[in-house]
């Protein structure tokens, strides 16, 4: 039976950090998910490094369908759960569904994959992270920390049934440490 795969992303999500978790489930055959405040086509964007700039750059990227709300998720339906950066974890975390769902993954120990700026949907449901390792993008290590979690300098870790990457680069090493908590 096919693996049930989530992702919960939002306008300004970072293109690399959706499209390539995406196709990577599709390619293991694995029924995927895209949800989002609202279903819709939603905007992705594209994060890059300029020499001599502090922070990265910022340009529009693809439009990918959400075919599902998040008010119409019923987290159980799944067997893991993705979150990819870019700028919409700052506001899909403020939706009053996306906690309950992320809380799932934790609580029934299911396969969850955060990459980038992920980690700020965590401050927002802070006992998830009690006691917990992950890495994500530096500027997240306050989100990280404030929550309870421990801030790993390391491009990727895994603590558990949580896969952490700290951005797109990243994405092959924690797309195959995901995959592996299927087998």
């Amino acid at each position: 039976m096919s693996k049930k795969i989530l992702i919960v992303a939002g306008d300004a999500v970072e293109a690399l950090e959706i499209y390539y978790p995406y196709y990577r489930c599709l390619e293991e055959g694995f029924d995927v998910t895209i949800a989002a405040p609202s279903a819709k086509t939603i905007q992705t964007v594209v994060h890059d490094f300029i020499d001599g700039m502090d922070t990265y750059t910022e340009k529009p990227g693809y439009g990918l369908a959400a075919t599902a709300a998040f008010k119409d998720i019923n987290p159980a339906d799944f067997d893991g759960l993705i979150i990819p950066g870019g700028r919409s974890p700052e506001y899909i975390r403020l939706d009053e569904h996306l906690p309950n769902i992320v809380k799932h993954f934790f609580e029934e120990n299911k396969p969850l994959a955060a990459v980038c700026h992920a980690a700020q949907i965590f401050a927002v449901i802070p006992e998830v992270l009690k006691g917990r390792e992950l890495t994500a993008y530096i500027a997240c290590k306050p989100d990280v920390q404030a929550a309870g979690g421990k801030y790993i300098t390391e491009p990727l870790h895994t603590d558990g049934n949580l896969v952490s990457g700290h951005a797109w680069p990243d994405l092959p090493g924690l797309m195959r440490e995901f995959m592996k908590q299927f087998k």
